[in-house]
């Protein structure tokens, strides 16, 4: 079965409070899928820079061996600042973390995916704004079933 995709470039993505992405208790403990770092050369440093982990539940671990991310798939983008000199670094303190959700019902107007981020060590402080969420949306409309990371084991 074909998925089909939706281009949400023209409009503004509304998430109402009751499509409110919770924050993912525990997801240190999740299954990491992969690291790396983006540094200030590349366009997403704004956003993104530091060092970053992926984590995913086991509904979202289900979805890299099976091609598509079952209901309940949550995925966990954990970014760091970092500090260093002479080209060795380490993480420093937590900028932010990013949130999906896979919930075809509660968020059906993004193909499924609710999309959040935390300020830094923040379980409440939300950082997304409805501009924010739609640029979410087209950076993962691209991607097969909307997930970005592929897992190395």
């Amino acid at each position: 079965m074909a998925t089909m995709f939706f281009s949400f470039n023209a409009e503004v993505v509304k998430q109402q409070s009751d499509e409110t992405v919770p924050y993912p208790e525990g997801y240190r403990s999740w299954k990491h899928v992969k690291s790396g770092y983006i540094g200030p050369q590349s366009k997403g440093f704004k956003l993104f820079g530091g060092l970053h982990h992926i984590y995913a539940n086991e509904l979202g671990m289900q979805g890299y061996t099976k091609g598509v991310f079952p209901e309940g798939s949550v995925f966990v983008f954990d970014v760091f600042s970092t500090k260093g000199a002479n080209g060795s670094f380490d993480e420093d303190f937590r900028t932010v973390i990013d949130v999906m959700v896979k919930d075809s019902v509660k968020y059906a107007n993004t193909n499924g995916w609710g999309f959040e981020r935390f300020k830094g060590n923040s379980k409440t402080d939300r950082v997304l704004n409805a501009m924010f969420r739609t640029t979410c949306v087209n950076c993962h409309l691209k991607e097969k079933d909307f997930v970005k990371s592929e897992y190395r084991n």
